[in-house]
């Protein structure tokens, strides 16, 4: 189950670290978010290594849609109302600066960039749509009602935000990454301070980013009561229309749709790792009603780390902890919010001042109801009785019946049939025996 961008691009390939190193920066994982700090601090002379446990753009990298957009479904409504004006407009400053650095990196790399526009849309809620509109409005942004899209079922309304963009995820980090100071194969068993523990040797640093989608140390930050992860999945059809622009449903249970080349990208069927879900049946079975001569070519699914107030984690790791920076949590964003991360870590871990830090505070307070309702469901799975435990924190494994692997709901660690680690926060396979 490749996508579609590990099926269109090369890999060049990275040695991995055979001895002790030291280094001004460590940066632990090798995704968009940790390709675009090593990119960064190259360009700022900062003396730095990137460490990744498998190959560059391997993880969740190669499985986003790879939508490059400031429209994070009806996000600024809600910012306003739980952070105030200040601090929604901190939050789309961020993404704008995303958007535009994009732009500028994209004229000089070969990653298919396309400019186009951005929708979300409500199924059958005009009032929310109207209520984002007048938060945009507060925020001083182009926002654009629209009634009517060239989807294949009729919307209560739409968002619109003009010239966002997409492009080839994969071929976008290759680029990038090319001549940095990268280590793949090299995976980060322990961290005490500021020193890194591989396989081969030990990297002293005085600083360290860790963008390991979800962070895998637990003793600091909590994260483990303040992430969870949720699966969606994709099919890319050939011989359907051009939609011509970016769509996405504001509910979590919608379609989202996109084009790349002559393919129409599909996603949706998600559900909480280790719960059940509408999955590629789902994607299937619209398709077979709405575009019933279009042909599957690819179909794939991932994973994303999802805060509890909507808002990633970008900044110091906790604060108990110095000179520790994580960027995580970027709920379903990944593309602006690698970016965001990418520009803030990289202004702190030279000791400037970033102007968007506040709002992405790891630090900040989460309202004890969301923290006791993500915590429960952890308590759930640990007194769940089973002989497959993750061997991240024990939760109780469930079995994925669509995708054949083994998916802890607590945290979103996954293993295949016979219990090879697929994604973190685990950081080791399991011993299995015979499936009941």
């Amino acid at each position: 189950m490749e996508s579609l961008w590990e099926q269109t691009s090369g890999h060049t390939g990275f040695g991995h670290l055979e001895q002790d190193a030291k280094t001004d920066v460590l940066i632990i994982g090798g995704g968009v978010a940790g390709g675009l700090c090593a990119y960064l601090l190259h360009q700022a002379g900062v003396l730095y290594l990137l460490l990744e446990a498998e190959t560059i753009g391997g993880g969740i990298t190669k499985n986003t849609t790879a939508k490059i957009t400031s429209q994070h479904g009806l996000i600024y409504d809600k910012l306003i109302r739980k952070f105030g004006v200040d601090r929604a407009r901190q939050y789309l400053s961020a993404q704008e600066a995303a958007l535009q650095k994009y732009r500028e990196l994209c004229q000089t790399v070969d990653c298919g960039f396309e400019e186009k526009d951005a929708y979300v849309y409500s199924m059958d809620d005009r009032q929310k749509i109207e209520q984002e509109l007048n938060a945009l409005e507060k925020l001083g942004f182009p926002g654009e009602f629209s009634g009517q899209l060239p989807l294949p079922f009729p919307v209560a309304g739409a968002v619109k935000f003009p010239r966002q963009a997409q492009f080839h995820p994969l071929k976008f980090v290759s680029a990038i990454t090319e001549g940095l100071h990268i280590y793949e194969h090299t995976t980060v068993r322990e961290l005490a301070g500021t020193t890194a523990s591989t396989d081969r040797g030990k990297i002293r640093a005085k600083k360290i980013i860790v963008t390991t989608h979800f962070p895998f140390l637990n003793k600091h930050g909590s994260y483990f009561l303040k992430l969870y992860q949720h699966r969606s999945y994709v099919i890319a059809l050939e011989n359907a229309p051009d939609v011509g622009g970016m769509y996405v449903d504001e509910s979590r249970t919608g379609l989202s749709f996109r084009n790349y080349g002559n393919l129409l990208l599909i996603g949706g069927g998600g559900h909480r790792t280790g719960k059940q879900g509408g999955g590629w049946r789902k994607l299937r079975a619209f398709a077979g009603r709405h575009y019933p001569h279009a042909a599957e070519k690819f179909h794939w699914a991932t994973q994303d780390c999802m805060s509890l107030d909507g808002v990633p984690y970008i900044g110091p790791y906790s604060a108990s902890t110095t000179d520790l920076y994580v960027a995580t949590g970027f709920n379903k964003w990944g593309m602006t919010s690698s970016m965001v991360s990418a520009m803030l870590l990289c202004d702190l871990v030279q000791g400037r001042e970033s102007p968007y830090s506040e709002v992405f505070s790891p630090s900040r307070s989460i309202l004890h109801r969301q923290l006791a309702a993500n915590g429960m469901e952890a308590v759930v799975n640990l007194l769940t009785p089973t002989s497959r435990r993750c061997p991240h924190m024990g939760c109780a494994l469930k079995w994925n019946a669509q995708e054949h692997t083994w998916d802890c709901p607590c945290h979103g660690s996954r293993f295949t049939e016979d219990g090879q680690l697929l994604d973190n926060p685990a950081a080791r396979d399991l011993n299995l025996g015979v499936r009941e």
